[in-house]
């Protein structure tokens, strides 16, 4: 069985999605390698403004297509200004804040960044207000210039944390849309034509191998493109555990047979800190509920699955994002303990 294959991350682990709340990088990877020590991430820190956000930190990475900001997001530029040296310069920021943090750390560390075909859609091409994603040279020319941007900043994390161990996960939230052709142009009257599945896979394979790491593609959407991200070559696929329906579990249990990895998000972004949120126990039996349902062995559940929130935590507060980590952790913690006592 494919489950008898090492994955990149130890057994019980937990990690964010990506965003977490406030503008102080030392401050918030204290919290993430205090609360997800066996996987933590670098964090993305949205709330210091443009280039900070996912969109700007990964267009930032780009190797010879300079992007600006405008009154709507972000656009491809006829070159480098203040807007790509302010997002630049966070990101280095952020980096040199990692390196203090993780000071003799060794171990599966991740990191994350935009997917190509979210971010073609994010992005407007420079002459007109239409999401590159309307343009194939355009959109073959980013996934070139993210491939390239990607392994140089895999290649960076890598010499500042020479102990990590590294996963890059690629955010493709939009890649739903854009497969059913649902990206509104910039009228907002029309929508961007549908991407084949093969291109699609193409392009996402294409900048998944070049960063030379092990890859998960997440993907917090309903109609995750299931097959799709197996045939990326992605060592894992992360969804939003809320959004599955009983459509989807036998291509889950598909992918889990072919050996690929599950980040599920199973602990409600929103839930952390509010009110009285359900213990650990409740969601880690709907974790067991779903394995037990696809029909998969439940002795591997704890070595395949990473727990994480359903999505990122920019919107709490920072108290909370650290329970909701916290939770996660407990959680996977709990796994393999509830299967040996029964639990379904």
């Amino acid at each position: 069985m494919s489950q008898q294959v090492p994955f990149p991350w130890p057994a019980r682990s937990a990690t964010g999605v990506g965003s977490m709340p406030g503008t102080d990088a030392a401050e918030t990877l204290a919290v993430v390698f205090g609360e997800v020590p066996d996987l933590p991430f670098l964090p993305e820190l949205p709330g210091r403004g443009p280039g900070a956000d996912m969109i700007g930190r990964t267009a930032a990475l780009l190797v010879d297509m300079p992007v600006e900001t405008t009154a709507s997001g972000w656009r491809l530029a006829e070159r480098r200004g203040r807007d790509l040296g302010r997002a630049s310069g966070l990101l280095e920021a952020d980096l040199d804040a990692l390196v203090a943090a993780a000071g003799g750390f060794a171990g599966a560390f991740k990191i994350q960044l935009c997917g190509p075909w979210t971010l073609a859609a994010s992005l407007t091409l420079t002459r007109s207000m239409e999401p590159a994603l309307a343009d194939a040279g355009a959109v073959a020319d980013l996934a070139a210039s993210l491939a390239e941007g990607a392994a140089a900043h895999a290649a960076d994390v890598r010499r500042r944390v020479p102990g990590a161990e590294l996963i890059v996960q690629f955010d493709e939230p939009v890649l739903p849309g854009v497969l059913a052709g649902s990206v509104p142009t910039a009228s907002g009257l029309r929508r961007v034509s549908a991407v084949d599945e093969p291109v699609a896979a193409d392009h996402l394979r294409s900048v998944l191998e070049q960063t030379q790491a092990s890859t998960i593609v997440h993907c917090c959407a309903a109609d995750v493109p299931w097959s799709l991200i197996a045939a990326s070559g992605a060592r894992g696929v992360s969804f939003d555990l809320a959004l599955i329906r009983r459509s989807d579990e036998d291509a889950i249990g598909e992918i889990a047979e072919a050996g690929l990895g599950c980040a599920i998000g199973a602990v409600p972004a929103t839930e952390a800190g509010n009110g009285r949120p359900a213990r650990p126990e409740d969601h880690a039996t709907d974790v067991i509920r779903l394995w037990d349902r696809i029909g998969l062995p439940l002795g591997g559940l704890a070595e395949q699955v990473i727990i994480t929130p359903a999505c990122g935590l920019a919107g709490l507060s920072p108290g909370r994002a650290r329970e909701s980590l916290a939770h996660c952790q407990e959680v996977a913690r709990l796994l393999p303990e509830m299967i040996e006592e029964g639990v379904r």
